[in-house]
C-alpha cells in the first residue's frame, strides 16, 4: 500500500474525526469539518490493491468480500470490517471469536468454554463461513478455524445471496488464506501462558527463481495446553504450504495445501443454584472430548488479458473428520446432585467448490462500467451419526413410579458433588444412535454484477444470481431416502453517493436464501440497509455507520402434531439494528478500535409460542474500545507498545423462549510489547485481565465467560 500523507495538521483535527466517525449523527456536521478555514487540507490517501496495509495498519480500505469486485470500502453499500493481519498479531488472538471480539455487529463467546464450535453470530443470525470467497461452512457446527492460517479476515454484514450465493441473512465471515509474496520474509516464535500453554509458529517464504516468478510460502503452528477446566485439553497443530507462479505481471497462480488438527474439550457446565469455580468439572474425564481433523488444497488463479478484461478462477478440496464426546449437566437430580446427560457425534465428509468469473471494465459514455459474469460450484458429502442417553424416568400412570427410561444408559449418569465419582470407561456402542445420516448437495450457480459510476459521485450496484440446489439425505435408522431440489433467484441493489471523496453515504437492499430441510422450500431472507463512511484525507482512518432492517422467512421447525413429525416453513424472523465502527492512526503513537451495536431481534412465527419474543444469545447492545500507545525507543531502549481494551456485553436470552437472562459485563483485555531489537519483539497478552465472571448461555445449566490468561511471546521476523 501506498500513502501519501502531508504533515503539519492540528492534532485536533484527529479527535474530531474520530468523533465524528463514531457518532456518525449527520453529515452536516462531517461537511462543516471539511469546510473549517483553520486546519490544514493533506494529501488524499492513494491506495493499491486489497490487503496491501494488513501488516503494518490496523485500518483496511479495500475488500473482495461485499462483492466479487476489488472495491474500496467506501464504496461498498454494504456494512464491511476488516480485521487485518496487524490487529491479529497485537491482541494475541488465535481463534475465531478471539479474532472477532471487537468487530461491530459480531456477538461472541456466548458458550463459555465449549470449544466444539466456533461461536458467532452477525446481526442475530448463525454466520456463513468463507474461505478465499468460496463457502466453507456455518459458523455453529463447523471447524474451529485457526488464526495464523489467514492474513485477514473480513465482515460482511447482512445477508446477500446475489454476491455469495447460499448463505444466512445476517452476513459472512470470510477468511483470506495467507499467500506466497514473492519476496523473502519470515517470522518464528514461541509462547507460553496459563493452563500449561505452550505453542511455537512459524512464517516464511522467499522466491524458488532468479527471477523471482516461482515463490512460496510456508505456515506452522503447534499449540499443547490445556485450559481452566479440570480434565480438558486445547491442542492444535496447523500446517500449511503454498507456491505462486507469476509468469508476467498479468498473470498469477497460487496453490496451497493446508492440515488442520486439533483436539479439545467440551465444557460440562454447573448446576443452577450453585457458583463453584471455573475449573470444577462436572462431566466425563475419558469421555469429554473434541477432535476435529481437516486437510485442503486451494487453486487460486488471475489473468489480466488487458483492454480492461480479466478472469479469475478459484477452486479447492477438502476433507474432514470430526467428533465430539459431551457429558453435561442437565438438570438437578436432588440438593447436591447433578443430572447428566451423554451427547456424542462422529462425522466425515468432503466438499469441492468453484467459481470462476470474467471481468470487463469499461467507459460506457458517461459512466465508467466494471461488470462480473460468472459461475459457481459445490458439491458436499457427508456421513454422520449422534448418539444421546439420559437415565431420566418418565411416570405414565401418575402413581410416582417412572415406567420407561428414555434413551438408557447401563451406568448411573447423575453426579453427586458432595461424594464425587466418575463413571470410568464409556462404551460408545452402548450409547442409543438417535441419528444416523448420510447427505449430499449440489449447488450451481450463474451471477452477474454491475457497477456503475456517474461522474466520480455516484455509484449503482447490482447483483443478480440464479441458483440451482438439489440434496438428497438418506435415513440410515428409518431405511428412507429424501430428495428435493430447488431453484431460487436472488437480487440486490446498491446506490452510494460520495458526498466528497472522504465520505459517502449509501442506501441498499439485498436478498439471501439457506435451504433448511429437503421437503421444505428454503429459508429467505431480505434486508434495507443504509449507512455512511468517512475516510479522512491524510488520516490512516475508517469510521462507518449503518442502520438496517432485516427479516428472515420461510423458517423451518418440526411440527410435532405429525407422526411422524414433519419439518413445515412458519412465520419470520426481524431484526433490527445499528452499527458503528472506528479504526484509526490517530497519531504515529495512538492506535484506536472503537465498535457499537444495537440489534433487536423478535421472532414473528405466528405458529411459535414464543412469537413476539427475542432471539436467544442475542444482546442488543455490545461495545467494545481497544487503545495501542506506542512510546518511541531511546538509546539502547527499544520501542514498547502499550494496549488495553474493554467489551461490554449487554443481556440476553439464553433460549427463544426468553425465559432466563445471560448477565451484562465488562471485560477487560490487555497487551504490552517491547522491541528487543529492531527484529526481536517480546509481547505479553492478559484477556479478561480483571478475571471477571458472569454467566453466559443460561439453560439446564451454568456456563460461565473464560477467566483470565496470560500468554508471553518472544518473536523474530526478517
Amino acid at each position: 500500500m501506498a500513502i501519501n500523507k502531508t504533515a503539519g495538521t492540528a492534532r485536533h483535527r484527529y479527535l474530531t474525526a474520530l468523533l465524528l466517525g463514531c457518532t456518525a449523527l449527520a453529515p452536516a456536521s462531517l461537511l462543516a469539518q471539511e469546510a473549517s478555514q483553520d486546519v490544514t487540507v493533506l494529501a488524499p490517501i492513494t491506495l493499491e490493491g486489497a490487503g496491501d496495509n494488513d501488516a503494518d495498519s490496523v485500518v483496511a480500505y479495500s475488500t473482495t468480500a461485499g462483492s466479487k469486485l476489488v472495491t474500496p470500502i467506501l464504496d461498498t453499500p454494504a456494512s464491511v470490517s476488516v480485521v487485518t493481519s496487524r490487529e491479529i498479531e497485537q491482541r494475541g488472538a488465535r481463534t475465531a471469536e478471539e479474532v472477532l471480539r471487537y468487530t461491530t455487529g459480531v456477538a461472541t463467546d456466548f458458550y463459555g468454554g465449549d470449544d466444539r464450535f466456533d461461536y458467532y453470530k452477525l446481526r442475530g443470525f448463525d454466520a456463513s463461513v468463507y474461505r478465499d470467497g468460496l463457502p466453507l461452512q456455518k459458523a455453529f457446527g463447523g471447524i474451529r478455524e485457526d488464526a495464523f492460517a489467514y492474513e485477514r479476515v473480513e465482515i460482511v454484514k447482512g445477508g446477500n445471496s446475489s454476491v455469495n450465493g447460499p448463505s444466512e441473512p445476517g452476513g459472512i465471515v470470510n477468511y483470506v488464506t495467507k499467500l506466497p509474496r514473492g519476496e523473502r520474509f519470515g517470522q518464528a516464535y514461541v509462547t507460553g501462558g496459563s493452563h500449561g500453554h505452550a505453542e511455537a509458529g512459524l512464517d516464511f517464504g522467499n522466491t524458488l527463481t532468479a527471477d523471482g516468478t516461482l515463490s512460496y510460502r510456508l505456515t506452522a503452528r503447534v499449540q499443547d495446553s490445556e485450559k481452566e477446566l479440570d480434565y480438558s485439553r486445547d491442542d492444535a497443530t496447523l500446517v500449511m504450504g503454498g507456491l505462486s507462479w507469476r509468469p508476467s505481471d498479468q498473470t498469477t497462480l497460487s496453490v496451497v495445501v493446508d492440515h488442520l488438527e486439533r483436539k479439545g474439550s467440551t465444557g460440562s457446565g454447573w448446576p443452577l443454584g450453585t457458583d463453584f469455580g471455573r475449573d470444577v468439572f462436572f462431566g466425563e474425564p475419558d469421555f469429554d472430548s473434541v477432535t476435529n481433523e481437516r486437510n485442503a488444497v486451494t487453486a487460486i488463479l488471475d489473468h489480466d488479458f488487458g483492454g480492461g478484461l480479466k478472469v479469475n478462477a478459484k477452486a479447492r478440496y477438502q476433507d474432514e473428520d470430526r467428533g465430539f464426546g459431551y457429558a453435561y449437566v442437565a438438570g438437578l437430580a436432588g440438593p447436591t446432585v447433578a443430572r447428566r446427560e451423554l451427547f456424542a457425534s462422529e462425522g466425515s465428509g468432503e466438499e469441492i467448490d468453484a467459481d470462476a468469473n470474467l471481468q470487463y471494465d469499461t467507459q460506457l459514455g458517461w459512466a465508467g462500467s466494471r461488470t462480473v459474469v460468472g459461475l459457481s460450484y459445490q458439491r458436499t458429502k457427508s456421513d454422520n451419526v449422534t448418539r444421546y442417553a439420559n437415565n431420566v424416568a418418565y411416570d405414565f400412570d401418575g402413581d410416582g413410579v417412572g415406567e420407561t427410561v428414555l434413551y438408557p444408559y447401563p451406568a448411573d449418569l447423575n453426579y453427586d458433588w458432595e461424594n464425587p465419582r466418575y463413571i470410568g470407561d464409556i462404551d460408545l456402542s452402548l450409547i442409543p444412535v438417535i441419528t444416523d445420516q448420510a447427505t449430499s448437495s449440489t449447488v450451481k450457480s450463474l451471477y452477474l454484477q454491475e457497477e456503475l459510476t456517474f461522474s466520480d459521485r455516484f455509484i449503482a450496484n447490482v447483483g443478480l444470481r440464479h441458483d440451482w440446489i438439489d440434496g438428497q439425505q438418506t435415513n440410515r435408522l428409518a431405511g428412507s431416502d429424501t430428495r428435493g431440489d430447488f431453484s431460487k433467484t436472488t437480487t440486490s441493489l446498491g446506490l452510494t453517493w460520495k458526498i466528497t471523496q472522504d465520505l459517502s453515504a449509501y442506501a441498499s437492499y439485498a436478498e439471501s436464501v439457506l435451504p433448511a430441510a429437503l421437503t421444505v422450500e428454503p429459508e429467505e431472507g431480505e434486508q434495507f440497509e443504509v449507512g455512511m463512511k468517512y475516510r479522512p484525507a491524510g488520516m490512516n482512518a475508517l469510521f462507518t455507520a449503518a442502520v438496517y432492517d432485516l427479516r428472515k422467512t420461510n423458517i423451518t421447525r418440526t411440527d410435532s402434531s405429525t407422526s411422524p413429525p414433519i419439518p413445515r416453513t412458519i412465520g419470520e424472523i426481524r431484526a433490527r439494528g445499528l452499527e458503528l465502527e472506528a479504526r484509526a492512526e490517530l497519531t504515529d503513537e495512538l492506535e484506536v478500535i472503537a465498535a457499537y451495536s444495537y440489534t433487536d431481534t423478535e421472532i414473528m412465527d405466528r405458529l411459535s409460542p414464543n412469537q413476539g419474543n427475542s432471539l436467544g444469545n442475542v444482546p442488543k447492545h455490545l461495545a467494545s474500545v481497544w487503545l495501542d500507545y506506542t512510546l518511541a525507543g531511546e538509546g539502547a531502549r527499544g520501542d514498547m507498545t502499550f494496549g488495553i481494551g474493554a467489551r461490554y456485553k449487554g443481556t440476553a436470552f439464553g433460549g427463544d423462549d426468553n425465559l432466563v437472562k445471560s448477565e451484562a459485563a465488562v471485560l477487560v483485555d490487555a497487551a504490552y510489547s517491547y522491541d528487543v531489537t529492531s527484529d526481536t519483539t517480546l509481547a505479553v497478552n492478559v484477556t479478561n485481565l480483571l478475571d471477571e465472571k458472569h454467566r453466559e448461555a443460561a439453560g439446564g445449566s451454568i456456563t460461565y465467560n473464560p477467566g483470565r490468561e496470560v500468554a508471553v511471546t518472544l518473536r523474530r521476523t526478517w
